[in-house]
């Protein structure tokens, strides 16, 4: 399931739910629910009133009793709590670990400094992205990365098949698959105030971007100040066995204000921020370039290359995408993956990746690749929901302002 249909099918399951028999739609949306992966916290969801749907082979919450438009407002007003443990965290260890990563990603982690950390993307022989992913260089013979799950299996072959050429080459490079950790994301204004009563580490020196391993309520968590949201917040590696409780605490922590949030209203929060969403905005045919994540191919790497797909890429650095990824405001209902771009005199110009309607602003969001010239922000153009075109317009993303916790 691609996430542009998961506030749909959020919307669709809680009108369901009120309107028909209850088993009956449990019987539609979950079927397969026996074949699917469970995090550590299922029981957890269920008990909170989680509605599971199938996402990425795992069982996965796509909201709890309130609405994905409660949910998404309270975020940005308070905090959310997120169970991403169905994400895949890996640590790559060894002298060169950075120069065997450097060949598969466009970032500049040599040039990182320890501890800190960047999205960044893998990238194909064709310059086309495999998959996005934070990365984090903890020292200089080990980074920590996080990959999506719906790409782990490609991922981890690929990263696998690249790693045992540069091992037989004589390169010094191991991997460690952190399945015996599961991930929480805390994401909202109320996250430092909420994590700083579970760890004696001072979080107010710890900024965006940066990592630290350390004790949170009693246990030795991976802690990156991070998020997929557009607010403060952070991501929690924690032992499994200790991830229920450390749940517990936070939502306790917070009095109430800090709430369990699914995977509906942590789509809406990423379209408003302007985040993209693999499987939606980026796929193996989209360049770093194209999707708008120049500023995530370092200096160096723009300069010397090195990394696959580098000829592709940097010649469209110098001369220019043919299309880009852009925002727009569009009237009429709301946009959703592969609707039409046309220009004003309806002629088709590109396609909508993911839409919405924004809970912040009350209004619809969307954003989708168009070509170069009419990628600026003001110009006017048509999308065409359902056989009708209605009025848009090109607009800087994000959409909401960001709130990272900067210097």
């Amino acid at each position: 399931m691609r996430g542009a249909g998961l506030w749909q099918l959020g919307q669709s399951i809680t009108r369901r739910l009120a309107q028909t028999d209850k088993k009956a739609v449990a019987r539609r949306y979950f079927a397969s629910e026996a074949d699917l992966k469970k995090t550590v916290l299922y029981d957890f969801h269920v008990a909170h009133g989680g509605k599971m749907v199938p996402f990425a082979g795992w069982s996965m919450p796509i909201q709890y009793k309130d609405s994905i438009m409660d949910s998404t407002l309270n975020c940005r007003e308070n905090g959310s709590l997120f169970d991403v443990s169905h994400m895949c965290g890996l640590s790559l260890k060894g002298k060169d670990c950075i120069s065997f990563l450097e060949k598969l990603v466009v970032a500049d982690v040599a040039g990182l400094a320890p501890n800190t950390g960047t999205l960044t993307v893998f990238t194909n022989e064709k310059g086309g992205a495999i998959d996005d992913s934070v990365i984090t260089k903890v020292t200089n013979d080990h980074i920590y990365l996080v990959v999506n799950a719906g790409c782990r299996d490609k991922d981890l072959a690929h990263i696998e098949e690249h790693m045992k050429a540069f091992k037989a080459k004589g390169g010094d490079v191991s991997w460690h698959i952190h399945d015996e950790r599961s991930l929480l994301a805390l994401q909202g204004p109320l996250a430092g105030p909420v994590l700083q009563h579970l760890t004696k580490d001072d979080l107010s020196k710890l900024y965006f971007g940066e990592f630290r391993m350390l004790d949170i309520n009693g246990v030795y968590c991976y802690l990156t100040r991070t998020g997929y949201t557009g607010e403060d917040g952070f991501e929690i590696s924690v032992p499994s066995e200790h991830a229920v409780d450390l749940a517990k605490q936070i939502l306790e922590k917070s009095e109430g204000k800090v709430r369990l949030t699914g995977l509906g209203a942590r789509d809406s929060l990423r379209l408003e921020a302007g985040l993209c969403l693999y499987g939606n905005d980026m796929e193996q045919h989209t360049t770093p370039v194209e999707a708008g994540l120049t500023w995530a191919i370092g200096k160096r790497r723009r300069a010397e290359g090195g990394f696959l797909g580098a000829e592709v890429i940097l010649k469209q650095i110098a001369e220019g995408p043919s299309i880009r990824r852009v925002g727009f405001f569009s009237s009429g209902p709301p946009a959703r993956s592969h609707s039409e771009i046309q220009n004003e005199k309806g002629e088709n110009i590109g396609e909508v990746t993911s839409g919405g309607f924004s809970p912040c602003l009350k209004k619809n969001i969307a954003m989708g690749y168009v070509k170069s010239g009419s990628h600026k922000a003001g110009t006017k153009l048509k999308i065409v929901v359902r056989g009708k075109s209605y009025e848009g317009a090109v607009t800087k993303m994000p959409f909401v302002p960001t709130k990272y916790y900067k210097p």
